[in-house]
């Protein structure tokens, strides 16, 4: 039986000890200490399902036996008798096993069962006195002994970085983290049944590329030993997505992982989940009326309704999204005048006093030998607005909110508007507070392309080391004639965050990076 209790405290390694001596224990009854298969004929979650609206009679009318399988989540011992919890997923059933009712080494093996072990069992379903759904126990196998204790009850798994190190122990003892990644599995699914149903073809692109574009952002670099070649990581797919446009694929997507070489936080992983997907013959206002559709029916999917809770705020997915231009949203949430946005030396000194980025340190630095206004004043005016944005009007978008009119500057792949060159058709979509999604008409003017690639090197040269690099092969493929197109990509796992209600980005990635430990 369970040696874990409140009242004794027994270090790690001799509890370990014990468990070890039981294993030895349960073989030598003629156990297979790890058995290669289990008989099973159902699972935890289909016996509740089954029979958890039946009375304590229409079960012992049915004598409806069963075979599951399961880990010990809890042992309550009484003499000749005692009643197991087993979990699986985030099912619970308890099992009542009698020393009359099994077999004399089936019952000892009971004795030497720990939380945490994994068994198999055979019985019959039926209510207690409590009128609790239990399966009466006419054979107990032995599948696996957890050498290590579970965090008992009365501790927990509350320390968060070991939560995210042991992602494993976290699984075993918290049934919402196990309903957060079957509600991720949901959210991914809903997505492919979407534009599967809607005409696109899911394909994959290189993870490793000899060219980090797509994305503002710095790359890791890996090297290929056999072609002596230094690679990137890949930190979008999206200009390969695109050559797939030129190819004749006219409605394709992709789900799968970015990497990108910066900081963590609640909202960003080096590593991270992305859908992107192009629209051949559409442009970025088709794209919002299908990413208003996309998020609400997936809102109503996996929650049933088209409000949810996220951080203390009550969120509604219902059509319409609101939408502000940049400069509006500025205006809006930041009490400026918007008239000041058109003058430099105004947008520098707004800057200045409300961009994070541009705060001094407790120690009155600003983590370089820059100034602020030495650092502004190799900015364009477009990312000195991107950066105004989002210092004051970010946080403030709760409710999906689309904000459009980005400019040209800050948008090498983006499509210039007609009335506006200054301007291009691009729209990101903030949910509580974080860029969910980000949208645009494709630049598809080969020449203007190459331009931009140009602009890019030389804001690198300037120091701008997330500014993109020239891709040559790319411009060759537009050359070579892509059709009016939209493309959007989908932070994965920024959505679940949203629609499981998780403070971190960190609780919705099975395995998030850590920085490693010395034991």
């Amino acid at each position: 039986m369970s040696e874990e209790s409140p009242q004794l405290e027994v270090s790690e390694s001799e509890l370990i000890r014990v468990r070890r001596e039981k294993l030895d224990r349960i073989a030598a009854l003629g156990f297979d200490a790890y058995p290669t298969t289990a008989d099973v004929d159902t699972t935890i979650a289909e016996v509740v399902a089954a029979y958890a609206g039946k009375s304590g009679e229409e079960l012992e009318a049915a004598k409806a036996n069963v075979k599951i399988a399961g880990r010990i989540m809890g042992i309550r011992a009484f003499g000749k008798a005692a009643f197991l919890v087993l979990s699986e997923k985030t099912a619970r059933i308890q099992v009542y096993c009698r020393m009359d009712s099994l077999p004399e080494r089936e019952w000892a093996l009971y004795q030497n069962l720990d939380a945490g072990d994994w068994v198999e069992v055979a019985g019959t379903v039926f209510r207690t006195k409590t009128n609790e759904l239990s399966i009466k126990a006419s054979h107990l196998g032995f599948l696996v002994k957890a050498l290590r204790p579970l965090p008992s009850k009365w501790h927990g798994l509350t320390d968060v970085e070991q939560r995210y190190r042991q992602r494993y122990v976290d699984l075993i003892v918290n049934d919402s983290v196990k309903a957060t990644f079957e509600t991720r599995a949901k959210i991914v699914r809903y997505i492919r049944n979407y534009f599967d149903g809607n005409g696109f073809i899911e394909v994959e692109t290189p993870m490793m590329q000899p060219i980090a574009s797509g994305a503002a952002a710095r790359p890791f670099r890996t090297h290929h030993n056999a072609l002596d070649i230094d690679l990137f990581m890949r930190i979008a797919p999206e200009l390969y997505l695109k050559r797939l446009i030129v190819g004749g694929l006219s409605r394709v997507y992709e789900i799968n992982r970015n990497f990108r070489n910066e900081g963590i936080s609640t909202q960003h992983n080096p590593e991270f989940t992305m859908l992107e997907f192009y629209e051949a013959y559409a442009d970025y206002n088709d794209l919002i009326v299908r990413t208003e559709e996309l998020f609400s029916g997936l809102a109503h999917e996996v929650l049933g309704t088209d409000k949810v809770q996220f951080r203390g705020n009550e969120i509604s997915f219902a059509r319409p999204f609101k939408r502000f231009t940049m400069k509006q949203a500025i205006a809006e949430f930041g009490g400026i005048d918007i008239r000041e946005l058109d003058d430099r030396g105004k947008l520098e000194s707004l800057v200045v006093a409300r961009a994070k980025a541009f705060h001094p340190k407790a120690d009155g630095t600003h983590g370089s030998s820059d100034t602020p206004h030495q650092k502004i004043s190799s900015m364009n005016s477009g990312k000195l607005l991107a950066e105004l944005f989002e210092a004051v009007a970010e946080h403030a978008l709760i409710n999906p909110t689309f904000i459009t009119d980005f400019p040209t500057e800050v948008s090498p792949l983006s499509k210039q508007r007609h009335d506006d060159p200054d301007y291009v058709e691009r729209f990101e979509l903030y949910v509580g507070g974080m860029e969910v999604a980000n949208a645009f008409s494709e630049l598809n003017d080969a020449d203007e392309q190459d331009r931009r690639f140009r602009q890019q090197l030389g804001e690198r040269e300037r120091g701008d080391d997330e500014a993109m690099q020239m891709d040559e092969d790319y411009v060759r493929a537009l050359e070579y004639g892509m059709p009016p197109t939209a493309g959007e990509g989908i932070g994965i796992d920024r959505l679940t965050m949203i629609l499981t209600d998780s403070p971190s980005i960190r609780d919705v990635i099975l395995f998030p990076l850590m920085r490693p430990t010395r034991e």
